[in-house]
């Protein structure tokens, strides 16, 4: 059985988990923003046992970038704690999607047809229907996943048709460059596009998304310390 969080492990965690959301609230002033995104915690790479502390600092959405590992220490952390939401937000292989759907309460990385057509089959199977975001190349990255900007409105039109539930738009933008830019884009596509959700900031540039309408941000190493 796994050690229980110590208090100082309860404490760090707290202090991170409330750093994050002063900095968020910060940017939404600054937005004039009446909200804050949803906060995610990125926990791929850490063990249960780093995980625990945040969950009893009060964080309940956590995300994960490989469904094989969260396979392996997510379902006994749920079983303890009810309530949590599961998001992936790595790239999905089209045959883990009937994995991806039985664990997974949010995918973000929906970029391609034959990803829609396996997660279409796999929920009408499940008979669970996770909510999805289209992940968007925004930078136009070779060696990233994501959707083509012109290739979005299409895909999405086939997602729909396959009986997927987006709700949003994600990004990564690009590690060496100034990420508004590519934010502003990305809202812009998905307000053309009627979807309301924005899955874009990590731990780097949170408040950036924040103040570009971010819905939801991505955050790990500012959470969890780094991996």
């Amino acid at each position: 059985m796994s050690a229980p969080a110590s208090p100082s492990d309860r404490v760090n965690s707290a202090e991170r988990l409330a750093a994050v959301q002063a900095g968020m609230a910060r940017a939404a002033r600054d937005a004039s923003r009446r909200d804050t995104p949803l906060l995610v915690a990125i926990s791929k790479t850490f063990d249960a046992d780093a995980i625990r502390p945040l969950i009893a600092a009060g964080q309940r959405h956590f995300g994960e970038n490989r469904v094989q590992e969260a396979q392996g220490k997510w379902p006994a952390l749920l079983a303890e704690t009810p309530g949590i939401t599961l998001h992936l937000v790595g790239q999905l292989q089209s045959n883990k999607a009937a994995d991806a759907v039985a664990l997974f309460d949010v995918i973000h990385s929906v970029d391609r047809p034959s990803l829609v057509a396996a997660l279409a089959k796999a929920q009408a199977a499940a008979n669970k229907r996770p909510a999805c975001y289209l992940q968007v190349n925004i930078g136009d990255e070779a060696q990233k996943g994501g959707c083509p900007l012109a290739d979005l409105p299409a895909l999405l039109d086939q997602a729909r048709s396959a009986g997927l539930n987006i709700i949003g738009l994600m990004c990564v933008p690009p590690a060496d460059r100034e990420p508004a830019p590519y934010f502003a884009l990305l809202a812009e596509h998905a307000k053309r596009l009627g979807l309301p959700g924005l899955s874009m900031g990590m731990s780097s540039d949170f408040e950036t998304a924040t103040l570009l309408g971010s819905t939801v941000v991505r955050v790990g190493s500012a959470l969890f310390g780094k991996r």
